[in-house]
């Protein structure tokens, strides 16, 4: 069974150079992401360009994600081994950005000593150690580590999202933003999202003109903002790293599934992200709690899962894709589908505004049903800015799904659609003529063969603003 959910691999210095990014390329890897938070935006674009032509030669298609840093606030380098924060200590946290260790942290926020309060919690890195304001002066702040941990590098220090006074994106990311839509980047992740405002904030041209703009949810705040923000943006990532410093620990698989919900019915591709196969830093094989994890977020619902460090740093970033892919193949073969689609139509049949989008909603429903009842194993979806695409995925067909757009920057941005193989169509035209040289081209590829029934969604010629055509066709 090909695998639906899909792979996104961050992309570091374990991973940045030809061989490396090779492997993963054949391993699996359907997006590669490049974090901004570390490294700077030429390093960024030296990634993106290298992504771009490794891709190119192995003849895959892959998405390429730039993640802006937002608001990111960050400890100052630890040495080399790191420190060991221990439970119960005191420490010191000033502001500043040249050096930390065990009893003195320095963080670069401005803000630190007058955004904050007595009593507030601060969170360094993914849960590596948890600190209690318990005073404060002109100079620094006192703090008692109530969980100790090991720190290393440049941790992210988390701060309540209430007290942050930096607008989202940030001026350092719109000035990365405008250098990779130059180079024609296909997806952008927004940090520390916190309304549809922060979306919109972002200006670029709708996707597929622009990016897709994937909105990462890792507040309270954007939780509580969940349906505005979904309207807003083009995708959604659940960061789960965050997210749990905001919100308590047992609510977060909750909040992970509430949210993921939500984004399908509203037909967002979603990430889950964060911690997937962290063991496989220095090990490796995942841990059983892990490979349970990655299982579950496709039970979910997920679109993709996330890959972060495991790839960045990791000691075999390969290794870890084709871990991942297995474990997540085996996922898509146990899904409910059915019951999923389902669910589905009952949360939201259609969009019953009477729009385009209304039209592309009973379309996409009516070749759910076709597949299921004729046991067709392809779906063609032809589109021009991947809409039907994903409205057909959200139903989590068992048929496969082929998108094709006319549009390169479509196609692209499909590589981060659930179960669709994306593939571009050179000729715009009628109905028939799309129809036509879609079949041709997936049969050239191998996807369909001579006599199957597949079902073909498309609108009546290439310059439909819905998806007004359904048919089912017996390839020739």
């Amino acid at each position: 069974m090909l695998r639906r959910t899909k792979i996104v691999a961050t992309i570091g210095p374990a991973s940045e150079d030809e061989t490396t990014l090779r492997e993963m390329i054949r391993a699996g890897m359907n997006v590669a992401r490049i974090g901004l938070a570390h490294g700077t935006v030429d390093e960024g674009i030296e990634r993106f360009r290298r992504i771009r032509a490794v891709a190119e030669d192995e003849g895959v298609r892959v998405g390429i994600l730039v993640d802006l840093p937002g608001p990111k606030v960050r400890a100052a380098k630890f040495a080399e081994h790191g420190a060991d924060i221990a439970t119960g200590s005191t420490l010191e946290l000033r502001v500043g950005q040249d050096a930390s260790n065990e009893s003195v942290i320095e963080v670069d926020y401005e803000g630190l000593l007058h955004d904050l309060e007595v009593g507030d919690q601060l969170t360094i890195g993914d849960g590596g150690a948890v600190l209690k304001i318990t005073d404060i002066s002109s100079e620094k702040l006192l703090v008692t580590a109530i969980h100790g941990g090991r720190l290393q590098g440049r941790p992210g220090v988390h701060l309540p999202s209430q007290r942050l006074r930096m607008a989202t994106p940030t001026p350092s990311d719109f000035v990365a933003l405008d250098a990779f839509v130059e180079l024609g980047v296909d997806m952008v992740a927004v940090s520390f999202v916190r309304s549809a405002h922060d979306i919109r904030r972002v200006g670029t041209e709708p996707h597929p003109r622009g990016p897709l703009v994937i909105a990462k949810i890792e507040t309270r705040a954007a939780v509580e903002n969940l349906p505005g923000i979904i309207e807003a943006a083009g995708a959604i990532m659940v960061a789960r790293g965050d997210l749990g410093n905001e919100c308590s620990l047992e609510d977060l698989p909750h909040l992970q599934k509430e949210i993921i919900k939500d984004c399908i019915a509203g037909g967002r591709p979603v990430i889950t992200a964060t911690q997937m196969l962290e063991s496989m830093l220095t090990s490796p094989a995942p841990t059983r709690a892990e490979a349970s994890d990655v299982a579950n977020a496709v039970f979910d619902g997920s679109s993709a899962v996330m890959l972060s460090g495991e790839t960045a740093i990791g000691s075999d970033p390969a290794n870890v894709i084709r871990t991942m892919s297995r474990i997540a193949t085996r996922a898509d073969e146990a899904m409910d589908y059915e019951s999923w689609a389902k669910q589905l139509a009952e949360l939201r049949m259609t969009d019953n505004s009477g729009g385009a989008a209304s039209v592309t909603d009973a379309m996409t429903m009516a070749a759910w049903r076709a597949t299921q009842e004729l046991e067709i194993d392809r779906v063609i979806c032809i589109s021009g800015s991947g809409f039907t695409v994903r409205s057909m995925a959200r139903f989590r067909p068992e048929a496969t799904i082929l998108g094709f757009s006319i549009n390169e920057s479509t196609v692209q941005q499909l590589t981060l659609s659930w179960g669709t193989i994306p593939m571009r169509i050179t000729k715009g035209g009628s109905n028939e003529e799309m129809v036509r040289e879609a079949i041709r081209l997936a049969k050239d590829a191998g996807h369909i063969r001579a006599g199957e029934l597949v079902s073909v969604l498309a609108g009546s010629d290439s310059r439909s603003r819905s998806t007004n055509v359904l048919r089912i066709e017996r390839v020739p």
